[in-house]
């Protein structure tokens, strides 16, 4: 009943009807309101001359965060101030954060009351000790005592260490299930761009048209996916939307929009609804990782990540799969009708059983109906105070020029926009070069061709099993006995994984042959497949541990830049192999990727100079 409630529908339910079903429990006649909470408790204890021994004010102050701040701007700001540089000795596995005083995971855990204020927080090894600690108080029910600011103030916070709707504080099935309902979204709408390809040729023959204007039907939605994070992940930051709400608003036109792309019959309104239907796909693709954050501690969090990071790398692949042979035994619209009965059963899903996960939401909400019961107007939540004076447009134009700010002026960001933007646009070529490959040299049809894509879900998948692996037996035991080391250390993969884009490339554009049989040019597909997933990996690891205060605009802007060199690949990908040829063509966009190799040798070893230079890093 939980889950429905906080899901779309429930919210929807309870706004028409005035919030009179699905009632939360500051809303239940039986509720008995926090005294900490109550303005006649805090009337009582004014008059007050002394408290009791044990009392309720005497656990206030044992959980509180010692000694109040002097205004609502400074509230808590052991969580609020910047973490210095990570010092040199934690390479030697020293921690600093510790403490062998028994006593001092309980105050970490009592100054870090709620994970609220401790996510946002940078990625350091006083974050990870108090999340380990506030995992520790999660075992027993703890009351968490709201902070007070000078003027009266009072925060609303989760009741207790294991306050059930505390997204960290849910069961596993439960973040399971969230995870899986975002991670099949993601899966849809990536699948929904190449899903068209196989089409092409039929649309070519209907619309009278050649390559180029046939390709556009690919290139724009990935034009359309690339702009749209850059407008609704700030629209998710925004603790009066949530998640939900950017999330099922553009899902519900995705859906609508799909009944009549599968119905259109000229050129140009199949343009426009492919770009509008990328366009409003989006949301899933940079706040996805966000949703993620919101439910895994710190420590694990790179395997749900990863999960997710999968569903996008692998589904353009599979895309062509779905269609490969419906198109031809039956139409070209067959392809645009999958993407329908793909998206429908997912948004039904997403209506009535995704639950809210955006922490500032829940208790934006949750300060709301503690005002109600309590009848104390003092009540806020965190994110009232934060935002006091901010407009939506003044957020969203932040988020979007932020992002091409650090872009313009952080060389570790230029880089990685730069490289992550290659590799995926050559991924996207790869729907342009195939058709010349396999169906001209080895006599492949269509659907034989699309299936060619499976070798890389084979890649991403044997990516996964060794990226799993290193971060379980590797990565989690070092954290754990020597503390985060600085971000660089996260990247030590990819510098393995960097040359595996040129060997791959090199081996498919060389054995491409009709003399050389064509499991060796997928060999080649494999192993690029298999070092992209685990480069990106890394990458999405270093950046918002380097920049977490500007991670879900930087994903944003990254997302735009991957999308917008996948938009022109596939539109030069075709006249390119043409006129040089496969190999010459694979092997300049190899030669391209060497450059990868050089730059995260460069950041790996001057990224921590290139931090200490940079204002926007921390």
């Amino acid at each position: 009943m939980e889950i429905i409630r906080d899901a779309p529908f429930g919210q929807l339910v309870r706004y028409l009807t005035g919030n009179r079903v699905f009632l939360y429990r500051e809303e239940r006649p039986d509720f008995q309101c926090p005294l900490s909470y109550s303005e006649q408790q805090r009337q009582s204890e004014k008059r007050s001359n002394s408290t009791i021994p044990g009392s309720l004010p005497d656990v206030e102050k044992e959980l509180n965060i010692p000694g109040e701040t002097p205004g609502a701007e400074s509230i808590e700001p052991e969580f609020r101030e910047p973490a210095e540089e990570l010092p040199p000795d934690l390479e030697k596995g020293e921690d600093d954060s510790t403490d062998s005083d028994p006593g001092s995971i309980k105050r970490t855990a009592s100054a870090a009351s709620s994970l609220q204020r401790v996510r946002t927080q940078p990625y350091t090894n006083e974050r990870l000790s108090q999340e380990a600690a506030l995992a520790l108080e999660k075992t027993v029910s703890r009351p968490i005592a709201p902070a007070k600011t000078a003027d009266g103030i009072i925060l609303a916070d989760w009741y207790t260490t294991d306050d059930p709707e505390n997204p960290q504080n849910w069961s596993q099935a439960k973040k399971f299930w969230t995870a899986f309902l975002i991670d099949m979204y993601t899966f849809v709408v990536y699948a929904s761009s190449s899903i068209y390809v196989p089409s092409e040729g039929l649309i070519m023959e209907r619309f009278g048209v050649g390559d180029f204007k046939a390709a556009l039907g690919l290139a724009i939605y990935v034009l359309g996916y690339g702009i749209g994070p850059l407008v609704f992940a700030p629209l998710s930051e925004v603790p009066a939307f949530g998640r939900n709400i950017p999330y099922i608003t553009t899902f519900a036109l995705f859906v609508i929009l799909s009944v009549p792309l599968s119905l259109v019959d000229n050129l140009g309104g199949l343009l426009v609804l492919r770009f509008l239907l990328g366009l409003f796909g989006s949301p899933c693709l940079a706040n996805g990782g966000a949703s993620m954050g919101d439910m895994y501690s710190l420590l694990y969090l790179p395997f749900s990540v990863a999960m997710w990071v999968s569903a996008a790398f692998a589904a353009p692949a599979i895309g062509p799969i779905l269609s490969g042979f419906a198109v031809y035994a039956e139409n070209w619209r067959w392809s645009q009708w999958e993407i329908l009965w793909m998206s429908g059963p997912i948004f039904l899903l997403f209506f009535f059983f995704l639950p809210e996960t955006h922490p500032s939401n829940i208790l934006l909400k949750r300060a709301a109906r503690l005002r109600k019961a309590s009848g104390n107007e003092k009540i806020r939540s965190q994110t009232e105070i934060d935002r006091k004076g901010l407009t939506l447009t003044a957020v969203i134009i932040d988020a979007i020029i932020k992002p091409i700010e650090i872009c313009i002026k952080d060389p570790a960001i230029l880089f990685v926009n730069i490289y992550t933007a290659l590799t995926y646009g050559i991924y996207y070529s790869f729907f342009e070069v195939f058709p010349l490959v396999y169906p001209v040299m080895y006599g492949f049809n269509v659907g034989q061709t699309s299936i060619v894509f499976l070798c890389i879900i084979v890649g991403c998948i044997l990516a996964m099993a060794i990226y799993f692996a290193y971060v379980w037996w590797v990565i989690i035991p070092d954290v754990m006995k020597n503390g985060l080391r600085a971000q660089e250390y996260r990247l030590r993969p990819a510098l393995i994984a960097s040359v595996g884009p040129v060997v791959g490339l090199f081996i498919f554009g060389w054995t491409a042959r009709s003399d050389i049989h064509w499991i060796v040019s997928v060999i080649g597909i494999t192993i690029y497949a298999l070092s992209v997933y685990i480069i990106l990996q890394c990458i999405f690891t270093y950046v918002p541990m380097s920049y977490p205060q500007y991670a879900a605009s930087l994903f944003a802007g990254n997302d735009f830049c991957r999308s917008l060199f996948a938009f022109g690949a596939v539109l030069f990908g075709r006249p390119m192999y043409i006129d040089l040829g496969v190999g010459k063509g694979i092997s300049l966009l190899g030669g391209l990727s060497v450059m990868g190799i050089i730059g995260m040798w460069l950041l790996y070893y001057y990224g921590a100079k290139l931090r200490a230079k940079s204002k926007f890093a921390i």
